[in-house]
């Protein structure tokens, strides 16, 4: 993180607008300005070459007022405490905003995974899950992928916690292999949930989407997965990018053998080559002159040095954090519509829901059935984020906090303070 930068500062500005909006006395939400609980361990693990090696990990429980904590894993060299708060109060308010019961937690290892052997990743993985074991649960905290994490480490972290339990529970993590008590369509849920979130934005504002043009900043499990279903329904995917390179081709480019390819050379897109396709800086990405601009890599990709140079038209937020709040300010002066985070990337935590559901109930839900439900969740949580977009005139984000802060508060309320 820049030193200049800190995203729980920039999640309090955003809150404490939201309050004000609502009439909401400081009082009134002072409870959710912090988080409950945050643990920091050290993970020593035996490394391959026989030396041990301490990483530093992370979990933040930040809210369980609306129910359990729920929220990903990371493994990433620069996680520090304050992205690990922000991304866990963030999770609050996109359990909010969806209306499920769920409050909001984020965990990391600060480390870099591309330099650590399968062993050592696992070794990691199962040290850092028995040190945090005393917060974890499936009534108290349910971990999940995030960057750099994927359904592997999430089945050693069910395992240690099953071996250290005696019994198996499935239900101590989402995001996990079909095999052990995953769900279908959990893979390509938050991918699709961005994909409903833009399709019904753009039907509020009149437009059509057969062959609008889309860059697709971050090329991970969210951008991938979200542009190929984009380009599935008609979108014209002209632009994709990861941490290792950027790739325009102004006649599209076909994401499908991108993922491919990406899959094959250590999830990068570096040297992928089609007809027509070139090379662009990661700058020039984010202010292509395209009609949708889909971040989906880090937070703090849009911020107020580079918000002027976009031009899409419309930003839908695949990662958790994309925007700065003072770029907001001036992508609303120039009328550009963001589809906040906590509203577009919300598909990823609504499926892990009924995954949790699903272990609950030792039953298990068809594919059509998983995403006709997530379509559901998806467009009532936009049709109440629009009406407070519309009713209060506030941007996106804004209303999308404001239906999320409300409802905290009034679970809070309805609860006390204990003792």
């Amino acid at each position: 993180m820049s030193e200049m930068y800190n995203p729980y500062q920039n999640m309090l500005e955003v809150l404490d607008e939201a309050a004000q909006n609502l009439g909401y006395t400081y009082n009134d939400y002072v409870a959710v300005r912090s988080p409950e609980r945050q643990l920091i361990v050290s993970v020593p693990v035996v490394m391959d070459d026989g030396h041990t090696e301490i990483f530093e990990g992370y979990r933040i429980q930040h809210s369980s007022s609306r129910g359990p904590c729920k929220g990903g894993i990371r493994f990433h060299p620069q996680c520090d405490v304050d992205e690990v708060k922000a991304l866990a109060a963030w999770m609050t308010w996109k359990c909010a905003v969806v209306n499920i019961p769920y409050g909001g937690a984020k965990g990391a290892i600060k480390c870099d995974p591309s330099k650590l052997s399968e062993g050592e990743l696992r070794r990691m993985t199962r040290r850092y899950t028995a040190s945090i074991l005393p917060i974890l649960g499936p009534e108290r905290d349910i971990p999940a992928p995030d960057v750099n994490t994927d359904g592997r480490v999430m089945a050693w972290i069910m395992d240690t916690y099953s071996m250290l339990k005696g019994y198996a529970v499935p239900a101590v993590v989402t995001g996990k292999p079909i095999e052990i008590g995953g769900s279908l369509g959990r893979g390509e849920a938050t991918g699709r949930g961005v994909m409903f979130a833009l399709l019904n934005t753009l039907e509020k504002l009149g437009l059509k989407h057969e062959n609008m043009t889309v860059a697709v900043q971050g090329f991970g499990n969210v951008g991938s997965i979200g542009a190929k279903l984009m380009r599935q329904k008609g979108f014209k995917i002209v632009a994709i990018g990861d941490a290792y390179c950027s790739l325009y081709n102004k006649d599209g480019i076909n994401v499908e053998a991108a993922i491919e390819y990406s899959a094959k050379n250590h999830k990068s897109l570096q040297g992928y080559t089609e007809e027509g396709i070139q090379m662009i800086t990661n700058a020039e990405l984010l202010a292509l002159n395209v009609d949708v601009l889909f971040p989906a890599a880090l937070e703090n990709q849009i911020t107020k040095e580079n918000a002027d140079n976009v031009k899409a038209k419309v930003i839908v937020e695949g990662a958790n954090g994309p925007t700065s709040k003072d770029a907001d300010e001036i992508l609303n002066k120039k009328g550009i519509i963001v589809i906040p985070d906590i509203l577009a990337n919300a598909g990823g935590v609504v499926v892990s829901y009924f995954e949790w559901v699903q272990n609950i109930e030792s039953f298990m839900w068809d594919e059509d059935y998983v995403n006709n439900n997530l379509e559901k969740v998806v467009r009532r949580a936009f049709e109440e984020v629009w009406k407070v977009h519309v009713d209060n005139h506030v941007s996106m984000r804004m209303a999308a906090y404001m239906v999320a802060l409300k409802r905290v508060v009034t679970a809070k309320k309805l609860r006390g303070v204990f003792p």
